[in-house]
């Protein structure tokens, strides 16, 4: 078999998944697709040598790492934020296309939007895990290979992740419930 079917079978299925990361740790579909296309040229450059291992993880830990490396190199060190509330507005637009009730569209969309600033706004170490394992699906074991951290790390920082999470919604459900 070589390189170029190795890697259509191996890394061309779980590119979806791929993206999914690094938009959680880019921001935003554009940048994630800069990651993806760096961490694919990467993964072919490398499928020569990978043997029996997990191809998904394997492609998220090259992910991980190129997000990482291009984030250090595009991106300000300074935190810099924005109070463009359309950016989240068609977001959330785009997540409840498909419901009908105007009601549902208001209630899916405000939670979606809670929802994704709290996870947003989880330490990277907490949402990192947080993201493999609620959104990608990641076993513990497959977290730990993609991390480099021990299983130990892995189901701690995961519990903390939902705990931080709970207290960030519930807390924002206070406010909605106080302007009521």
């Amino acid at each position: 078999m070589d390189d170029r079917q190795r890697f259509n079978e191996a890394v061309l299925p779980h590119v979806d998944d791929a993206l999914s990361l690094a938009r959680w740790l880019t921001g935003n579909a554009t940048d994630a697709e800069d990651v993806v296309q760096d961490a694919c040229v990467r993964a072919f450059a490398a499928i020569a040598a990978v043997r029996n291992t997990d191809a998904r993880a394997w492609l998220l830990a090259i992910v991980r790492n190129t997000a990482f490396t291009w984030i250090a190199k595009n991106r300000p060190k300074a935190v810099i934020t924005t109070d463009d509330e359309s950016l989240f507005e068609q977001a959330g637009l785009e997540m409840v296309a498909t419901q009908t009730s105007p009601e549902a569209m208001l209630i899916d969309k405000t939670d979606a939007e809670h929802l994704h600033l709290a996870i947003a706004a989880l330490p990277l170490s907490y949402r990192e895990v947080l993201v493999l394992r609620e959104i990608e699906g990641l076993s513990y074991q497959d977290i730990s290979k993609v991390l480099s951290i021990p299983i130990g790390t892995v189901m701690s920082r995961l519990a903390r992740a939902r705990n931080m999470l709970i207290q960030r919604i519930g807390m924002a459900g206070k406010g909605k419930a106080g302007a009521a």
